[in-house]
């Protein structure tokens, strides 16, 4: 929400937009901290309690930003931010093993990623509205109340979904162990790893929009909304796509399927950075590429957490820190280049996704079968 206002948090903080994008790279950094902590507390306590806090911590840290006066201040209340939201999206995901058979799961994740990824791909466009009316500080009072609305109705509505596992322990050496178990999963390695390098290019191109678009294209701040909001209807089309295609093909089908039109695409899209491509072309490119996403991530998610009947908690942590770490490191490159050109943002795309595919066509030969398997000690609902 607060990309469209990057100049201007840039000069209030004396500084250039490429570093007020460390920032979100710092957000990031926090989600990937915070799924390894959330993890075992989930599926110790069950999912209500940490969930509460995190979207406590999430409304307070919100609220802080209001004070920044520096690029570090900012940067480091992001990542305090981000450990308090991160409960939310690893509570989710976990919850779509309690509430629903096995079976359902990469339909049922298509929806909870329209959710997961319409806020974040639209929300540019609720910012290029609010930050030039009100200044950018109300973003993030806006950003705290639906935290706070998202407690109350929480506390109000959410059914009890996991019972908690007094078993799951809390010292750090079972913890490590516990995640190293779920790494040692085939099946997991592979889905959660290439979807996370799919993923990281998606994340990467958020981080480096307003340079792409504002600096570069000089798109002013409502057209950047515009042209925001319009891509992230390939992301958010494709996702709903899945739904449907889910009908006549599997998700191994769909999975490697979007992996191999997204690479090429990429590599086109590097090539035509290169050479100084237009403002059309490049947006017809990140559709394609962001739609790719689309159908990555669901089907990704839901092969990666399947193979597990318990610890539910843990293995959708891990598969949120993968994501959201490589993720941080790949938007990273972004800022630290500090450049104002389309390149750094098509070198990171055509990356990571080239890394996915290796990682999918080393990683299948290997693996055996795919597993679906019921989660123990889930309470499902109608």
């Amino acid at each position: 929400m607060y990309l469209p206002a990057f100049p201007e948090i840039a000069a209030a903080l004396h500084t250039s937009t490429a570093k007020v994008s460390l920032s979100v790279s710092s957000y990031f950094a926090g989600l990937a901290v915070g799924q390894l902590i959330y993890g075992p507390l989930l599926d110790r306590f069950g999912r209500k309690i940490p969930l509460y806090a995190g979207l406590t911590l999430f409304a307070v840290a919100s609220l802080l930003c209001l004070t920044v006066r520096t690029v570090p201040a900012l940067v480091t209340l992001r990542f305090v931010q981000a450990l308090g939201g991160c409960a939310a999206q690893v509570a989710a995901l976990a919850m779509v093993r309690d509430f629903f058979p096995v079976a359902e799961m990469p339909r049922i994740i298509s929806w909870l990623i329209l959710i997961l990824g319409v806020s974040p791909l639209l929300a540019p466009t609720v910012g290029s509205v609010v930050a030039p009316k009100l200044g950018w500080r109300w973003v993030f009072v806006i950003l705290a109340a639906v935290a706070l609305i998202n407690l109350v109705v929480c506390v109000i509505l959410l059914p009890a979904a996991h019972s908690p596992d007094k078993t799951v322990s809390l010292r750090p050496g079972p913890i490590f162990r516990n995640y190293i178990e779920v790494l040692k999963e085939p099946q997991f390695t592979v889905f959660s790893a290439a979807s996370a390098f799919a993923l990281s290019g998606l994340l990467a191109y958020v981080a480096g929009s307003p340079i792409m678009f504002m600096d570069v294209f000089h798109v002013d701040k409502r057209e950047f909304g515009m042209i925001f909001a319009g891509l992230a209807t390939g992301f958010i089309g494709s996702n709903q796509i899945n739904v449907l295609l889910l009908r006549r093909f599997t998700s191994v089908q769909i999975f490697s399927g979007a992996l191999f039109i997204a690479f090429p695409v990429t590599l086109v899209f590097l090539l035509g950075a290169a050479v100084g491509l237009g403002l059309w072309p490049t947006v017809a490119l990140l559709f394609i590429a962001l739609a790719s996403v689309g159908l990555t991530g669901p089907n990704g998610a839901a092969l990666s957490i399947s193979p597990f009947a318990r610890n539910i908690g843990s293995a959708s942590a891990m598969l949120g820190f993968l994501q959201i770490g490589i993720s941080g490191v790949s938007s990273s490159v972004i800022g630290l280049m500090d450049s104002h050109r389309v390149l750094p943002v098509a070198v990171v795309l055509a990356g990571t996704s080239g890394v996915a595919v290796a990682i999918y066509l080393i990683g299948r030969r290997r693996m055996g079968p795919i597993r679906f398997v019921e989660e123990e000690g889930a309470t499902p609902v109608g």
